[in-house]
């Protein structure tokens, strides 16, 4: 048999099990269509070499994933999932990092403010304060690599030990700073205006950031809907339930405690969600994991956000929100067209990787 792709998704989900049918039917909502198109015999060249034949584009299949919990969305296009998985990358990125030496994040500790409360010195990074900040609390972890494509096990578990480690920090110098968000986007195509490695954290106060805050709602109203005052956690049983999900279609892997998923409705390329009871080294070393798998398929700008529980107990229920990872593919760096546009900022994510060869990866 061949192996599923994305494409199949409504004749795969019609094969569940009822019940596992039925959790997916709470979840998500699956429609296709078809795209048609009559090409003249003038493009017929340039059509067969960018996607192999005219019969190829004259009717394309268009899957459309919804997630009725958080509303995300993906379109899947048959004729984009199954273009080649690998990215370009090459000299262009090369020659750029080896031309941004020198940089002010190279020595940080003249070319980069502190924080308030000082700087944090990890194994192989420091702590500085962002120049233009996002929020009141906003710092960086420089590495010491500048290479940012040089990541190692040993210094992801530092970049994320440093980075909690200065959110403590923010949390002492300000009782009402209990909101930690870490991201790291690496390269120019993920939003990064500085080649040298470095990852950004911030802590907020009252609530969340919105879209985590959204998340935090969304869960706590499923649980609420399908399972009432069953337990505690009411917000764990919407994470249980995607992971079943995808766990059912053959889209997820666990080790060392730490659950993995290809996501169905990725925000942008080959999303993958990491879901954890707590910060540790299981969650950081999956972490790099799925970045060498990123850089085996030639991947060199992406961004991994982490989301958590707050630090301190804040007023409204986190009983049994999970630390969660989410990573993405933002794209060849030489490739000049940006990967959002306005169906992603105002509809929905366009997507060309297909979730079960990521699975397949990671699996």
């Amino acid at each position: 048999m061949s192996e599923p792709r994305i494409t199949d998704l409504p004749y795969l989900v019609a094969g569940l099990p009822p019940t596992e049918r039925s959790l997916f039917d709470r979840i998500f909502h699956v429609a296709t269509t078809t795209g048609e198109l009559v090409a003249p015999t003038s493009m017929h060249p340039w059509i067969e070499k960018f996607f192999g034949s005219v019969a190829a584009v004259a009717s394309q299949r268009i899957v459309k994933v919804t997630n009725l919990v958080t509303m995300e969305g993906a379109l899947f296009n048959e004729l984009r999932a199954n273009r080649p998985f690998e990215t370009g990358g090459g000299e262009e990125v090369r020659r750029a990092i080896a031309e941004s030496q020198g940089d002010p994040f190279c020595r940080p500790e003249e070319g980069t403010p502190a924080d308030p409360f000082g700087r944090l010195r990890g194994e192989t990074s420091i702590t500085a304060s962002n120049v233009a900040k996002y929020d009141g609390f906003h710092g960086l972890v420089v590495f010491n690599e500048h290479n940012p494509l040089l990541i190692t096990r040993e210094a992801v578990r530092d970049y994320f030990l440093t980075a909690h480690r200065w959110a403590m920090a923010a949390l002492a110098y300000d009782p009402e700073a209990r909101y930690y968000f870490f991201l790291w986007n690496c390269l120019w195509k993920s939003g990064a205006s500085i080649v040298h490695g470095h990852a950004q954290m911030t802590v907020t106060k009252k609530m969340h950031y919105a879209k985590i805050e959204g998340l935090r709602r969304a869960a706590w109203a499923y649980g609420e809907r399908f399972y009432g005052q069953a337990g505690e956690a009411r917000l764990r049983h919407y994470f249980d339930d995607l992971y079943r999900v995808h766990a059912a279609l053959g889209l997820t892997w666990e080790k060392d405690g730490v659950r993995g998923l290809a996501y169905l409705t990725p925000i942008k390329e080959k999303e993958v969600v990491l879901l954890a009871a707590e910060e540790g080294p299981a969650l950081y070393d999956e972490v790099h994991r799925i970045l060498e798998g990123y850089r085996r398929l030639g991947i060199e700008s992406f961004n991994v956000a982490l989301i958590r529980p707050p630090l301190a107990p804040p007023a409204e229920d986190w009983n049994g929100f999970p630390v969660m990872v989410r990573l993405v593919d933002r794209g060849d760096p030489n490739n000049k067209t940006a990967d959002f546009g306005g169906m992603e900022l105002y509809a929905a994510s366009v997507v060309a990787s297909d979730p079960f060869k990521v699975a397949a990866l990671y699996r």
